[in-house]
């Protein structure tokens, strides 16, 4: 028996030296892009919310420093997203029933083409701005990464990002939130 040991040794010792390199090498490769790229959730909370100058799907222009004195709720979204698809709903009720309290709701698509939004936004009657967010990385990276969806970015009235939700969040939270804001 303790030959066996003895053998399987160097072989464990291996194993565990390949482990361990590799996981050195994950954390080397994933600290200087997540460096670069902001991965932390709170690392923009309480900046400056970054300027998105885009167009809807209606072809109207929208501009985030259009809206300073107002909340702004950014949803980071996709058609194909069943957990974008369950809180799309709640923005939508959101908005007309806080629109008059100065607060407004814009959807940007991630990567889904422009024509597949009106049908969708039709579908789930969206009462306010959706973004065609596909190929345009500035936004996603200005406000990301955005590596899963949905996205939720709460902006202030004073133009500063409040809260920053990444996956979906229960509807009672999303209204507390927004009540204690407002």
């Amino acid at each position: 028996r303790g030959d066996r040991v003895t053998r399987r040794a160097p072989v464990i010792a291996t194993i565990g030296g390949v482990v361990l390199v590799a996981l050195i090498a994950l954390f080397v490769t994933a600290g200087s892009e997540s460096d670069q790229l902001a991965v932390d959730t709170n690392q923009i909370v309480g900046k400056p919310a970054p300027a998105i100058d885009a167009v809807d799907t209606e072809g109207r222009p929208f501009r985030t420093g259009d809206y300073l004195g107002r909340w702004l709720v950014v949803n980071f979204w996709a058609t194909w997203c069943p957990p974008c698809k369950l809180e799309i709903p709640w923005f939508v009720e959101f908005q007309e029933k806080y629109k008059s309290q100065g607060f407004q709701v814009v959807g940007v698509s991630v990567d889904d083409p422009p024509s597949a939004l009106p049908p969708f936004a039709q579908q789930y009657k969206v009462n306010y701005p959706l973004l065609v967010g596909q190929e345009r990385e500035d936004i996603q990276r200005a406000y990301g990464p955005v590596f899963g969806i949905p996205i939720t970015v709460i902006i202030g009235r004073n133009g500063k990002i409040c809260k920053k939700h990444i996956g979906p969040v229960g509807k009672e939270q999303f209204e507390s939130e927004i009540k204690a804001l407002l």
